[in-house]
């Protein structure tokens, strides 16, 4: 039977590698955990084992592509196979004409706890030529939108899920290839009768000259790039939809007229597509709408929601802010936003109270061991909250960054599924639309979340030292603390929000 080796995922975060060399060949024989390839991704480079014992019957990517986790690099078949195909020519029987099946497409799985999901849109028509690793489909779960790459190029000849289906990881939703007479008739659910198609192999496209082309790297040609200060705008990409590679982008270092091109404008991500309403017109809910629907719903019958508002004032942080934003953007090339300092005393209220970031789960209080944080962010097509993991470990400047990296990849559905699981604690920021203050619905299966208000300057009492009291304009914004009451009590709500009220109005750390 054979084996198909598969690219392995070699961290949380990391969700795609780059074969950088095979140590074996077709046809050589290989032992069980004996090293097969070498991987390269933006964090680690590492050799892969053989996952059997048996003869390297196929090697599907070559050296130096770039391959999303889970795709089948190669096929090991076991000796005994070996043995029938090396069959002496005069012992051998008749064989029946070798057919190509084509190349099955998958329903890829999109994290560890995800065992479905829905074929939102198909980026092809049958009958379209395909690249490889271009976007063939879009998938939505109940934790992340994605764009689906194609596993090899050639012709879209069956699609055999329709959009807004729903269905298990693995299975075979489109076919790309074939033989000459399957090729010859594509297929699709939606139409059983499709006519004969005769469309030619179209050439790949040209690369394009646009500035503000969608750029498609791997994490190491990003990281190459960050490391060189090159604007991968620049940069000749010779893959599928112009993908830029390994080569590539040491190619374009090594061109002293490329490296001193003044670098173009920004590249533009895909715009996501929106459902477009008619009045008086039904429209069906999207996956995400359904199960944030689903969510909301359990939150609150599964807990008992308290709410509790403070009013704080943030004019020392406003001040800092204002001194300091310009300075941090050039420091650590990332805006200087309020959230890292929310996110910074949020942190320290949970460390002193701990059972605020625990979990009620099978009558049990589970106390974690870190503050994974969740960090709300509105898209035009839903909600989703991307994680900072282990954010007590993290500075300020770290925690700055990895919020705005979060929030811009996860309003472009470049987020992984690990970066969207697993919080401990929610900050929801409803304030950006204006609102006072919000009573938000606990994300369970934690025990609570934290609304943050619109920031706004208002006339306050100030007391000084002597007991005299003034009237300021001063910066003050609303927090709305949501808890599960039966883990948390009043009490502890409130000298949990006090701490951060303190430390937000006589903020004294050094942010970098």
């Amino acid at each position: 039977m054979p084996t198909d080796v598969i690219m392995p995922q070699m961290g949380e975060s990391i969700f795609e590698g780059t074969i950088t060399k095979w140590l074996k060949k077709a046809g050589d024989a290989v032992e069980k955990d004996e090293p097969l390839f070498e991987i390269s991704t933006d964090k680690v480079d590492a050799e892969i084992p053989s996952p059997v014992a048996g003869v390297l019957s196929e090697i599907r990517i070559a050296e130096g592509a770039t391959v999303e986790v889970n795709t089948v690099v190669a096929v090991i078949g076991s000796s005994a196979e070996q043995e029938k195909l090396s069959v002496p020519a005069d012992l051998a029987q008749p064989q029946a004409p070798v057919t190509d099946p084509g190349t099955d497409v998958v329903m890829p799985q999109l994290g560890e706890s995800i065992f479905e999901g829905t074929i939102t849109k198909w980026l092809k028509n049958l009958g379209d030529r395909v690249e490889k690793d271009e976007p063939l489909f879009e998938v939505s779960s109940d934790k992340v939108d994605a764009e689906i790459p194609a596993p090899e190029a050639g012709i879209l000849t069956q699609i055999k899920v329709p959009e807004g289906t729903t269905v298990e990881i693995n299975t075979v939703v489109a076919v790309i290839g074939g033989s000459a007479s399957q090729a010859a008739s594509v297929t699709s659910p939606l139409t059983p009768n499709a006519t004969a198609v005769s469309e030619p192999l179209a050439a790949p496209a040209a690369i394009s000259a646009d500035p503000n082309r969608r750029i498609r790297s791997s994490p190491l040609v990003r990281r190459i790039a960050k490391e060189n200060n090159i604007n991968l705008a620049q940069v000749a990409g010779t893959g599928a939809d112009g993908r830029i590679n390994k080569e590539d982008i040491l190619r374009h270092m090594a061109d002293p007229a490329a490296r001193s091109r003044a670098f173009a404008a920004k590249p533009q991500l895909a715009a996501p597509q929106v459902p477009q309403t008619v009045p008086g017109q039904p429209v069906a809910m999207s996956k995400m709408r359904a199960i944030i629907a689903q969510r909301m719903v359990e939150s609150m019958q599964i807990a008992p929601h308290v709410h509790t508002v403070y009013k704080i004032d943030m004019t020392r942080i406003v001040n800092l802010r204002e001194r300091e934003r310009v300075r941090f953007d050039k420091a650590h090339g990332v805006k200087l936003s309020y959230m890292p300092f929310i996110a910074a005393a949020a942190i320290e209220a949970l460390r002193r109270f701990p059972i605020v970031n625990a979990s009620l789960i099978d009558g049990m209080i589970h106390y974690h061991s870190n503050i994974n944080l969740g960090i709300a962010v509105a898209l035009e097509w839903g909600l989703i909250v991307p994680v900072v993991r282990q954010a007590e470990t993290r500075s300020f400047v770290d925690i700055a960054r990895t919020i705005a990296d979060l929030a811009e990849r996860a309003r472009s559905k470049k987020l992984s599924p690990d970066e969207v699981g697993g919080s401990t604690f929610t900050l929801t920021n409803s304030g950006v639309f204006g609102d006072e203050f919000g009573t938000p619905i606990i994300n369970q299966p934690e025990s609570a979340i934290l609304a943050i208000g619109s920031l706004k300057k208002e006339p306050a009492v100030l007391t000084d030292a002597e007991g005299n009291d003034s009237i300021a304009i001063r910066g003050m914004q609303h927090y709305c603390l949501g808890f599960d009451h039966r883990t948390i009590d009043g009490a502890d709500a409130g000298k949990f929000m006090s701490v951060i009220k303190r430390t937000l109005e006589n903020w004294d750390r050094e942010i970098g």
